[in-house]
Formats: structure tokens, sequence, C-alpha cells
């Protein structure tokens, strides 16, 4: 446990940290699900609004250092990839 004051609020500010990060992730994975039941619809016109609002989000979140920026566009690739091929 953090005994001096400067630990103490390392402690309380990774907390916090790590509750945003999480509610981010959370976010940016029903994006990336929303892209998903759209192509598992076939439904080209929901997926390609579904996937321009998710490819903003996982831009964003490269961006941010909360995920790689190559993971991000591996998932925009392959998003764009079944949609063109609906």
């Amino acid at each position: 446990m953090a005994n001096t004051a400067q630990a103490k609020k390392r402690a309380r500010q990774g907390e916090k940290h790590r509750q945003h990060n999480a509610a981010q992730r959370s976010m940016m994975r029903t994006y990336m699900k929303k892209v998903s039941a759209a192509i598992a619809a076939n439904d080209k016109e929901q997926a390609n609004a579904a996937f321009k609002a998710a490819t903003s989000i996982l831009d964003k979140m490269a961006s941010k250092g909360l995920i790689h920026k190559n993971k991000a566009a591996r998932h925009k690739h392959r998003f764009n990839n079944k949609i063109k091929a609906l």
C-alpha cells in the first residue's frame, strides 16, 4: 500500500484513469459490435453508417493510446472488406 502522499495521489490518479480507460474501451467495443451486427444482417446502408461512426472512434482511441494504431487500422480494413462483400 502507498505510504507517502505522492504515492497515494498516484494511486488515486491511476484508479481514475483505469476506470476512464475501461469506459472508453467498452464504448469502442460497442461501436464495433454495431458494425458487426449490421454486416451479419446484410444491411449495407446501416453497416456503412455504423462503420463511419466506428472509424472515428477507433482513430480517436488509437490517437489517445488506448489501442495501438495498427489494431485500429486492422479492424477498419476488415470491416471495410466485409462491407464491400455485401
